[in-house]
């Protein structure tokens, strides 16, 4: 009698085990989709740069029409240029009423318009809808158009030549746009926070001051710096309401280099470049604020 013994088939343990195949996340790009970003970063990032360095590059130069042959700047390369603004120039005192200027324009400014805004945010007081579109209205009109009457006003009330009304004359256009920028970020904080100050026993101004306006801090960094730019890189205004030559900010201290028959455009590009270091030390003061704040009014949440 044969007996026959059935092999038993490899049971599913005894297989290989397959390695698990990794699922790309839903953040996770390909190499080719990280490649393109990472190009088009770069090419925008040197687009960007490109006029910065150019004007470096061409305050190096010693003489003035270096610009129409900016290959032989290499050769002389010098910093004569920005040892003479600084030497033999109105520079500091042009630096003096920026500062004033911009400064001033940015704290009165930043005030008013984190009053108006919270004010428009919180209060439903008659016309408060219309009173913001009047704002907006205002910022339609042109320079030219602005030009006489502002000068008119500022006449009477003697304060041409004067820091403080050329302050007042940019907080007019600094305003509107901020009290709209600060009104959408006070809309995105919780009423809650405004009752929980009353609870508390304090007044709507200390409710604003003590709980509000810390959390607003991104939004007011965005408003201090469109108001330090805005006040900082103007010259219509600045040249026709101020008589000194003492007090004429950078950017009609500009214009000093540039005469009927004759350009200096070496010193330009050394004062233009010496003007961006206060400008650039005010955004690294307000950069940490300064991307959470300009998105942050978008939605109301």
């Amino acid at each position: 009698m044969s007996t026959t013994t059935a092999e038993t088939p490899a049971t599913v343990n005894d297989r290989p085990a397959e390695a698990p195949r990794r699922t790309r996340g839903r953040g996770d790009a390909s190499l080719a989709g990280s490649l393109v970003s990472h190009g088009i970063l770069i090419v925008a990032s040197l687009v960007a740069l490109f006029p910065i360095l150019w004007l470096i590059f061409l305050s190096l130069g010693p003489d003035k029409d270096d610009y129409l042959h900016p290959g032989g700047i290499w050769k002389k390369m010098t910093f004569d240029n920005y040892s003479f603004v600084l030497q033999h120039t109105e520079f500091f005192s042009w630096l003096k009423s920026s500062l004033i200027v911009s400064l001033g324009t940015t704290v009165i400014g930043v005030l008013i318009a984190a009053t108006t805004g919270y004010a428009v945010s919180r209060m439903r007081f008659p016309g408060y809808r219309k009173f913001m579109w009047v704002l907006l209205v205002t910022q339609m009109f042109p320079v030219a158009v602005l030009m006489v009457p502002m000068y008119q006003m500022l006449s009477d009330l003697k304060l041409i030549d004067s820091y403080l009304g050329l302050v007042l004359v940019y907080c007019s256009t600094a305003v509107p746009y901020c009290a709209w920028l600060l009104k959408g970020y006070f809309d995105t904080i919780p009423f809650e926070i405004d009752e929980a100050g009353r609870v508390d026993g304090l007044t709507p101004f200390g409710t604003f001051a003590r709980l509000i306006l810390p959390l607003a801090r991104p939004g007011l960094a965005v408003a201090g710096f469109y108001s330090f730019l805005t006040a900082f890189g103007e010259v219509a205004f600045a040249s026709t309401f101020m008589l000194s030559d003492t007090k004429y900010t950078f950017a009609v201290g500009l214009q000093s280099f540039v005469s009927e028959h004759d350009a200096q455009r070496n010193l330009m590009a050394a004062t233009a470049v010496l003007i961006a270091i206060p400008v650039s030390v005010f955004f690294y003061l307000v950069q940490k604020n300064l991307v959470t704040g300009l998105t942050a009014g978008g939605t109301k949440g």
